[in-house]
């Protein structure tokens, strides 16, 4: 074993189920797993069946990119099952929505 990687300025980790879950919208729920200096940031989203974003999600100011962990995801425009990445440019929108209920991998590499 190599304790000093745990050591390192920086390095860190999360458990997902520990880190405190806050409600967005009714069954929506924002898990944050990281942010860095830079404003940069990683979380879990968690949506039940049948729930969807009340209005446009705008990405800004920079992309957002999402890895579907769990169940089926729609942007408003098709679905995208377990398993797929997709890559928001700043400035796009899209409407989050699932039937299924879905878990969600998102980063925001520029805050």
């Amino acid at each position: 074993m190599h304790a000093e990687i745990l050591a390192q300025e920086g390095y860190t980790s999360v458990r997902v189920t520990e880190s405190p879950a806050r409600e967005l919208f009714p069954g929506i729920r924002l898990r944050p797993l990281w942010t860095g200096p830079s404003g940069a940031h990683a979380n879990v989203l968690e949506m039940d069946p049948g729930t969807s974003w009340p209005r446009r999600d705008v990405h800004e100011p920079g992309p957002e990119e999402v890895y579907v962990v769990a169940g089926t995801f729609n942007d408003g425009a098709r679905d995208y099952p377990v398993g797929t990445f997709l890559h928001a440019p700043a400035g796009s929108w899209h409407v989050p929505a699932t039937t299924t209920g879905c878990t969600l991998f998102l980063f925001y590499p520029e805050g």
